[in-house]
């Protein structure tokens, strides 16, 4: 008799029954799989929730609505949240917060405090913006997209942002390394957040992820893991003056790497332990 599978068939089901054996023995299938999962659902998320959002256009606290179902792919990759400091966060301030940035993977972190932090946005690169339902949908929330290539252009919305962050008592989060980082430091800062803060005489939000010890870009690795997110107490610039720039920006920086590292340790020490 013959067979009544096609080809494609069979090799499609060929491809199923391995994919448990290739997440266990490949870490490249994983660390693929795992950034495909993720960025898919919170595609899949932000498409389901793109009418919602359009009630409330521009309004940060789309991001709010946004965390509660996008968090859920934590869980999905195998990353567990610990947030500490969280009650620095007043919502009736304005914050500049700075926190370092290590990886795509800090979207989900800030789902995990979007809805202790309410009134945040994001200062992002402008190509984000082109991602489909996700750049739609992250624009509709407020964040501010700029173009570094156009200096004059991006000094003017960073400066509208912190306007409107003083109007609306909102938080403005930037990352001043500038580029994603997971090599077990903080890389130096870029001056222009602190700019904001004097200029504007808003307090420093440190906000501190200790290492992605279980994600390693070179050699694909993506484990489950755990990351600590530390709050700092708010840093005032009431009275700061430019001249003050570089003292608040390298103090700014100490207390984070601080924290960073204390962190960190801890939780390699557990990891070890663990195992």
């Amino acid at each position: 008799m013959a067979s009544s599978y096609s080809y494609p068939e069979l090799f499609l089901a060929g491809f199923i029954f391995t994919l448990p054996f290739l997440y266990e023995k490949s870490n490249v299938f994983r660390y693929y799989l795992k950034f495909f999962l993720y960025y898919s659902y919170v595609l899949i998320m932000c498409t389901i929730l793109l009418p919602v959002v359009l009630l409330y256009p521009r309004d940060v606290t789309n991001l709010v609505v946004a965390s509660r179902f996008c968090r859920y792919a934590s869980y999905i990759v195998g990353i567990e949240w610990e947030m500490r400091g969280m009650e620095h966060w007043d919502n009736d301030e304005c914050y500049i917060v700075i926190s370092n940035h290590q990886s795509s993977l800090d979207i989900l972190g800030m789902f995990e405090m979007w809805p202790r932090m309410k009134r945040c946005t994001v200062v992002a690169k402008r190509p984000l913006m082109f991602t489909g339902a996700f750049g739609f949908g992250a624009w509709l929330s407020g964040l501010v997209f700029i173009d570094r290539l156009r200096t004059d252009r991006a000094r003017q919305l960073m400066k509208e942002a912190t306007e409107r962050v003083k109007a609306d008592k909102t938080k403005l989060w930037i990352f001043p390394e500038g580029t994603r980082f997971n090599k077990g430091s903080i890389q130096p800062f870029k001056k222009g957040a602190f700019y904001l803060a004097i200029d504007s005489q808003i307090p420093i939000m440190p906000v501190v992820f200790s290492q992605y010890y279980f994600l390693d870009n070179e050699s694909k690795t993506f484990e489950p893991g755990k990351v600590v997110i530390t709050t700092l107490p708010p840093i005032s610039t009431k009275g700061m003056t430019r001249h003050d720039l570089e003292t608040l920006s390298d103090m700014t920086r100490q207390q984070m790497i601080e924290v960073f590292n204390e962190s960190s340790k801890n939780l390699v020490m557990q990891r070890k332990i663990a195992f």
